[in-house]
């Protein structure tokens, strides 16, 4: 199936320029045309995201992606329902075996509401139940998903404010189970990303080979 990233943008792990190390960031048809070693659309339309652990990292931290995320931002009130799912394939990883592959972001906070990893083969996750909460709490979703694996990973969060993460590989179902966001997200707006996000910051000594890599061979994102 194809991949239609056209109406998302692609935080990338390349620099802005010889002059700005920060991470640039492309629409995801420019992305496309490129950065084709990059971002990569395969023979069957599915789509190849690559991100050295070594590469232009967002002002904040020091770690590197190669992940799509919505152009806009929502609220929780604005739609019945909110809903990312993702059919991706982690193909490598970096030497941490720790990469987040999917999340329900925060406009202008660095702690998003869910955080989805894959972590040394399981399916893990972060939730804030409270948008000043400091420290996610953090859970198994499910366990025994190798690499090379394709599986479907799918946060839902209701204009209620309930919650969930399930992740279904080859017939094993995974699923956070209810989860209530709090009133405090109320007034907070969101939006969706997925892809690869490395969970090791890089040094001088980081080796080129070192990063991760996923393929997304189906993403359906909607509010209805």
């Amino acid at each position: 199936m194809t991949v239609n990233i056209s109406n998302l943008t692609i935080t990338t792990p390349v620099p802005k320029s010889a002059t700005n190390p920060v991470a640039l960031e492309l629409n995801g048809a420019q992305a496309i045309a490129q950065l084709p070693g990059i971002v990569t659309v395969l023979a069957d339309g599915s789509l190849q995201l690559s991100a050295p652990t070594k590469g232009a990292s967002s002002k904040s931290t020091h770690r590197t992606r190669c992940e799509w995320k919505e152009t806009f931002y929502w609220s929780l009130a604005s739609a019945a329902e909110h809903i990312n799912s993702q059919e991706m394939t982690v193909t490598k990883v970096n030497s941490a075996q720790k990469i987040v592959i999917s999340q329900m972001h925060v406009k202008n906070d660095d702690s998003p509401a869910i955080k989805v990893f894959w972590q040394k083969g399981n399916i893990t996750m972060g939730f804030r139940q409270s948008f000043n909460q400091t420290t996610p709490v953090n859970t198994t979703v499910l366990r025994g998903v190798p690499l090379g694996a394709k599986f479907k990973v799918t946060i839902r969060a209701t204009s209620a404010g309930a919650a969930s993460v399930s992740v279904d590989y080859n017939g094993l179902i995974g699923t956070s189970g209810d989860l209530q966001l709090d009133s405090s997200w109320n007034s907070q707006v969101f939006n969706f990303h997925g892809g690869v996000y490395n969970q090791i910051d890089y040094t001088d000594a980081t080796p080129a080979e070192d990063g991760s890599v996923c393929i997304i061979s189906d993403l359906v994102i909607s509010h209805s």
